[in-house]
């Protein structure tokens, strides 16, 4: 039954979702939606507190730690937690908690610089080899088949053995190498899926370029799982860089790093486990926070969960 003019005007002023109808407005995107969901996530809230502290203590770690993590006293070698060093003292007679906090900026760097580097590699990659198909596709997929066979431990003690520079770089390198295949995947299948669609077969119809039709309308819309998998791979890049410094071929003394300070503190666990327990948390703990943040932002992000 078509409503009077008057009974038009009424239904108009009636505030959004109290007359029972779709609340009018301009459309929430992906992202909008997914920052909605992520603000009302506590599992969101938690680890990007414990992330941000991260990135601020790595940033300076002199406004909680005022000594020096190279600064040792070998007469306190092995000693408990005292006033002014609550932590305790590691074999060396250094204090464990100034390491512990200094240590975060290592790990930190690492994780992010490598998880760029990969997320860059590998989407390019990926799109590239996901939108034009053919020759080039089958070249990558076998080349990440064969990057997927290394043994990442195997190929780190083998490749970074013979480098001797005691820089965090030759250590981000190797994880970018090894790295990029997962990425690539992710980003190809997605890109796959993207160009499917139909708008961006509508562009396509209304002469769009290739390199527009990438960038303007399959990217954006492509990029979602690729965020996910680099979020939760920057923990396991962390974790990978302390296992890499344990063996003693990441980063080795005088470089600060929880990988250093566990492989030094485990011959003497019995009679100091203070100083294996701390830097061992504080990598746990940044580990499952980078985990967590990812599984928050796939939530939200996949639309197969609304």
């Amino acid at each position: 039954m078509d409503l009077g003019v008057g009974e038009a005007e009424a239904l108009e002023r009636v505030p959004d979702g109290t007359a029972g109808t779709e609340p009018r407005g301009k459309p929430r995107s992906l992202w909008s939606d997914a920052w909605h969901d992520l603000r009302r996530n506590p599992v969101f809230l938690v680890s990007a507190l414990v992330i941000c502290f991260l990135v601020l203590i790595s940033l300076w770690p002199s406004a909680i730690a005022s000594g020096s993590p190279l600064q040792c006293n070998l007469a306190k070698a092995q000693e408990g937690p005292q006033p002014g060093h609550p932590f305790g003292f590691d074999g060396q007679g250094c204090d464990v908690y100034t390491r512990t906090v200094h240590g975060a900026r290592t790990s930190v760097a690492v994780g992010v610089l490598a998880t760029l580097g990969v997320a860059v590699l590998g989407s390019v990659l990926g799109a590239l080899a996901g939108f034009f198909g053919g020759v080039w596709d089958s070249v990558l997929s076998r080349v990440t088949d064969v990057f997927f066979a290394i043994p990442v431990v195997l190929g780190g003690l083998v490749l970074l053995s013979v480098i001797t520079s005691n820089t965090v770089w030759p250590v981000i390198g190797f994880i970018v190498l090894l790295g990029w295949p997962q990425i690539s995947r992710i980003a190809r299948g997605s890109v796959i899926t993207v160009r499917q669609n139909d708008y961006v077969q509508a562009a396509r119809a209304l002469g769009a370029s290739p390199s527009r039709l990438l960038l303007r309308h399959i990217a954006p819309n492509a990029v979602a799982p690729v965020i996910v998998v680099a979020t939760i791979a920057l923990g396991t890049y962390i974790a990978l860089e302390a296992t890499l410094s344990y063996l003693g071929v990441g980063l080795k003394p005088p470089s600060v790093s929880w990988g250093i300070d566990i492989s030094a503190a485990s011959p003497y666990v019995r009679n100091a486990p203070h100083a294996l327990l701390w830097p061992s948390g504080a990598l746990a703990i940044t580990v499952l926070a980078f985990i967590m943040l990812g599984d928050a932002v796939r939530d939200a992000l996949d639309p197969k969960l609304r």
